[in-house]
């Protein structure tokens, strides 16, 4: 270690500093990750008072920095760097961990200086990759993005995707610090403290790397200084870091991972003793965001009753035109926008389109990064690779990110590609997310409202578009909003309801036109807001049929069929229900044949239809 100056020594004293109150966070807790913190946190230390650049007092401020603490375990660090900002104060300090306190076990946006929440790993860099793209395609602006990283989670292949990533767009403001301290949960890392092999994984990738003794202070003001500087690619810096630095019973030991030390009291001594040095950090620069333009009207595609058109050209279409009405819109794609149709918004608004290729993860923690920018993201692929990244997805919601996704060729109605290229648990994947809105629209009319609508709400929005032409069922003027559904067919002596979304809907207009010519009266559902439900419409055919039938090309489990089912979970009387969807893993055949395979085309419904009138008749 080179000698210190006396700046240099009260950064090592901030260190100190740091540790202790990581130490005396995880002790107050009873839990925690103490020893990841004492690690880094001489880092932490150089960053904050030397190169982070942020007014705490206006966290939305465009020329702030943005740290992303990727390893998220080591919140402990993170709070106690807040402490010594002057954010925090000492007591909140020691509600870590507690009921109600906003000092969670892994960060999330309760704190307004948390951007996104993190803590499953792999998840900081590639959210950081959209921070960065936003600060320089979009805003334009010198902010830069630091992202702290352990060594373990640079085994996440996501990890990869935004390496890659980031390389490819040239991203100088993006500096990745990898905190190598040579232990992860249950044992070594695989690469231990080797600097030179991650070094030369991410030079391969076009990256700029630093190694250096990550508790030297003049080292690390040295590489934030050399990452500040590089320019036309991201820079890396590796540290050689001990995980629990500074107390002899736990550093560089296994069996620490996630506990308070076994004798804080002795540690703190050893570490020097609680201190409070505060640390006044730098006002990021003026920033004006360039291109920032008022929004103009919104003229929505018009299609005309009777054409046949795809939901995912209608979905396409209305992003373009939201895009030329909303300078705040910003599209991604997963080199499928030619099928997804995102292609038209690139067409028109090149500047705020962005192509992920075939990286689904880095997809959507792109989205995150821009949304928590201040952009509405819109990011589309194939309804079946988005499952690849459902963890994304989930954290989106714990970071409250407000993220639009577009899942087309849905369901077995894609016909001959065959099963791997099927959505047909996505509807069930974002249901099951908290605060998410779910659209399943059967025509071009209602998914250019949807898309409209999609932009102004809270939370994980996601749209399921078909890959093949349907009728337009409806008018221009028609609204949709979530939580609504459109009643198709209806009578004063309806025998039975069916509730449809998308493709089926079509096929359930089929049914009952066969049906009507033998008597029998079929209400039909369009359900195109699967999450929220439309509950009193579904009670008002309960009531008035005593039989619901949903058909969906998706599997039974988790999507339209249970949507409906939840919709009497309240107490109310459960009607009869009988639910049509895929059961069997499918193969190829055309569209009308997989929906006939299925038992969910028109002739299946109407075969189940019978059955289910006959028996309700027989029970009478």
């Amino acid at each position: 270690m080179t000698s210190q100056s006396p700046k240099d020594e009260q950064l090592a004293e901030l260190g100190q500093q740091l540790r202790v109150d990581a130490v005396r966070a995880a002790d107050a807790a009873g839990s925690g990750h103490p020893t990841s913190s004492m690690s880094a946190a001489d880092i932490a230390a150089v960053l904050l008072a030397r190169h982070l650049r942020y007014d705490f007092d206006r966290p939305d401020l465009p020329g702030n920095d943005r740290l992303i603490f990727s390893k998220g375990h080591a919140s402990p660090l993170l709070y106690a760097l807040y402490r010594a900002a002057g954010v925090i104060d000492d007591d909140e300090l020691l509600t870590f961990r507690h009921q109600g306190s906003r000092l969670e076990g892994h960060p999330t946006p309760r704190l307004p200086w948390v951007d996104v929440a993190t803590g499953s790993l792999g998840q900081g860099l590639p959210i950081g990759v959209g921070m960065a793209l936003a600060g320089k395609k979009l805003d334009r602006i010198p902010c830069r993005v630091w992202v702290l990283a352990g060594d373990s989670e640079m085994a996440e292949g996501s990890v990869w995707e935004a390496v890659e990533h980031a390389a490819y767009e040239h991203l100088e403001n993006l500096t990745l610090i990898v905190d190598v301290n040579r232990l992860g949960q249950r044992g070594p890392t695989r690469l231990g403290r080797d600097l030179d092999a991650y070094a030369r994984r991410l030079q391969a990738f076009g990256w700029h790397t630093v190694q250096i003794d990550g508790h030297d202070i003049g080292e690390i003001d040295a590489a934030l200084t050399e990452a500040v500087s590089e320019i036309g690619r991201p820079t890396a810096i590796l540290a050689r870091t001990e995980k629990g630095h500074g107390v002899a019973d736990v550093a560089d030991r296994e069996g620490h991972h996630g506990k308070p030390l076994p004798d804080a009291e002795a540690a703190i001594q050893e570490l020097g003793g609680i201190r409070s040095a505060r640390v006044a950090v730098q006002e990021p620069p003026t920033a004006r965001v360039l291109g920032a333009q008022p929004d103009g009207p919104l003229t929505l595609p018009v299609f005309r009753v009777g054409d046949q058109v795809a939901t995912r050209t209608a979905y396409g279409k209305a992003l373009a035109a939201l895009g030329s009405a909303r300078t705040d819109v910003v599209a991604l794609d997963a080199e499928v926008g030619d099928s997804t149709r995102t292609e038209y918004f690139a067409e028109k608004h090149p500047g705020r389109y962005f192509q992920c290729y075939i990286a689904e993860q880095q997809l959507v923690a792109a989205s995150v990064g821009l949304q928590a920018r201040g952009y509405v993201p819109f990011a589309a692929s194939f309804a079946a690779f988005l499952t690849r990244a459902h963890d994304f997805i989930r954290m989106a919601a714990v970071s409250r990110a407000d993220i639009n996704v577009v899942g087309s060729h849905a369901g077995v109605a894609i016909g001959e590609d065959g099963p791997s290229q099927m959505g047909l648990e996505d509807l069930a994947m974002f249901r099951a997310v908290p605060g998410s809105t779910v659209f399943y629209p059967c025509d071009a009319t209602s998914t250019a409202a949807l898309v409209a609508a999609m932009a102004d709400l809270p939370g994980v929005s996601y749209l399921r578009t078909t890959r093949g032409d349907t009728p337009v069922l409806y008018s221009a003027g028609d609204a949709f909003r979530a939580g609504g559904s459109k009643v198709l067919r209806s009578s004063g002596h309806d025998q039975v309801c069916v509730v449809a979304a998308g493709v089926t809907v079509h096929e359930a207009l089929r049914a009952a036109d066969l049906l009507a010519g033998e008597g029998i009266a079929v209400r039909v559902i369009d359900l195109y807001s699967v999450k929220p439900v439309d509950a009193r419409t579904l009670q008002e055919a309960a009531d008035d049929t005593g039989c619901l039938m949903t058909v969906e090309d998706h599997r039974v489990e988790g999507g339209v069929g249970d949507a409906v089912a939840e919709a009497f979970a309240d107490g109310r009387p459960m009607p009869r229900l009988v639910r049509l969807g895929v059961r069997v893993i499918p193969a190829s055949a055309t569209p009308a044949e997989q929906l006939h395979l299925a038992g969910i085309d028109a002739e299946s419904i109407a075969a189940a239809l019978r059955l289910l009138v006959g028996e309700a008749m027989v029970s009478r």
